[in-house]
């Protein structure tokens, strides 16, 4: 339901709490809602772990593309090719989302993190910002996003974590976190 007079915005969720993917994917489910469309681009994420991929899968509006390993990334340590290629093809996969007429939101799920682990360059992840539609909303989630990232955007909301339930030795729940 491409509306030509709506105002897109750009929307960071950052920070070391938890909810930033969870926010983005609130807006989707609302966005569904009003029969807009949204498509999910995921950084670092295999989506089948997801219980949050199986719902949009039930979503006519929603679109979902994952691209992680199953690799761990240590900052400082060079990526390897692997994560270098999915990283690669998640930002060739938000260029051709970010062109479709059709797509109303467009999340870029761990673009934060992707930046920091030098699997995407700030330049690249600039120069999409930069190349948005008007009328599209893109939303970027994911821990350290950049200060330039950060004032290229419209709206940032920032997770700080005060407790969280791993610190009780409780681990990732079903349903909940995953």
């Amino acid at each position: 339901m491409k509306q030509e007079t709506r105002q897109g915005l750009v929307q960071i969720y950052t920070g070391n709490g938890k909810g930033k993917s969870t926010a983005a994917f609130g807006l989707a489910l609302r966005a569904a809602g009003c029969s807009m469309h949204t498509a999910i681009v995921q950084f670092m994420k295999k989506g089948e772990w997801y219980g949050e991929i199986s719902a949009f899968a039930r979503l006519p509006e929603v679109a979902v593309y994952s691209f992680g390993s199953d690799k761990f990334l240590k900052k400082g340590t060079p990526p390897d090719a692997e994560n270098l290629a999915l990283a690669a093809a998640a930002m060739e996969k938000a260029r051709e989302l970010m062109a479709d007429p059709d797509v109303d939101i467009l999340i870029l799920d761990e673009l934060s993190n992707a930046v920091y682990f030098d699997l995407v360059s700030e330049a690249d992840t600039l120069a999409l910002i930069a190349a948005r539609p008007k009328t599209q909303e893109l939303v970027i989630t994911g821990r350290n996003a950049t200060p330039a990232m950060i004032e290229a955007a419209d709206l940032v909301t920032e997770m700080r974590e005060i407790r969280h339930p791993y610190q009780k030795g409780i681990q990732a729940r079903k349903g909940i976190e995953f």
